[in-house]
């Protein structure tokens, strides 16, 4: 949804493909929560030295054209707004053990991927995980939380890649699984959310094919 005016608060709601896949599936939709996100404001334009004084501070965000509803969940609410606890003054850093993946298509061990956040957030609904490139592999969740689902509706956005070339997973803990059929060596990356701290960090994924003669 989307505000369709700066000065009047009219609100204009559509379904997303995931919203009419479920309405579809079930004949009815039962809403019990929504996010808000600022993907629209360009806060680099917020001016403290505007020559007319503070009440023009924000004039260029203000007057930014506002974004209407669209239908592709991938294209819209890349950043989302999370409320943090009193005190904090910036987003909790997430960091991914191991910092990189670089195997083989044979390798068959297993390839966990552990977040954590500092301080300490995400405990009870956990992280959503992106595969840029679901050609490279597949991820599994291992440790599952609050949130009891292993797939988003946020299908990608790293990259405005379709979604079709993406996987999304939501866990606490995942794993990696190379693809065995892999043609040819290909990098991508894996894209951990905080789901209840925002932010994010990557890591380099590359999945090699040995060359031949």
């Amino acid at each position: 949804m989307a505000y369709l005016n700066n000065n009047v608060l009219t609100v204009n709601a559509i379904l997303t493909k995931k919203g009419r896949e479920v309405l579809a599936k079930t004949g009815g939709l039962n809403i019990t929560a929504f996010a808000l996100a600022d993907d629209e404001i360009d806060y680099t334009q917020f001016n403290p030295t505007h020559p007319l004084g503070s009440a023009y501070y924000d004039i260029a965000i203000r007057n930014t054209p506002i974004m209407e509803p669209i239908t592709d969940e991938s294209q819209t609410m890349k950043y989302k707004l999370v409320t943090l606890n009193d005190g904090v003054t910036s987003v909790p850093t997430i960091s991914i053990a191991p910092p990189l993946i670089s195997v083989p298509r044979t390798y068959s061990a297993a390839i966990d991927i552990i977040p954590n956040t500092s301080p300490v957030y995400n405990v009870t609904l956990g992280y959503t995980a992106i595969l840029t490139n679901k050609n490279v592999g597949t991820l599994v969740v291992t440790e599952t939380n609050n949130l009891n689902s292993t797939s988003a509706t946020i299908p990608s956005f790293t990259g405005d890649l379709a979604s079709q070339s993406s996987q999304v997973v939501i866990g606490n803990k995942f794993r990696f699984i190379p693809n065995s059929s892999l043609s040819k060596t290909t990098t991508t990356n894996i894209t951990i959310i905080g789901n209840e701290s925002g932010g994010s960090t990557s890591i380099n994924v590359t999945v090699s094919v040995p060359t031949t003669n």
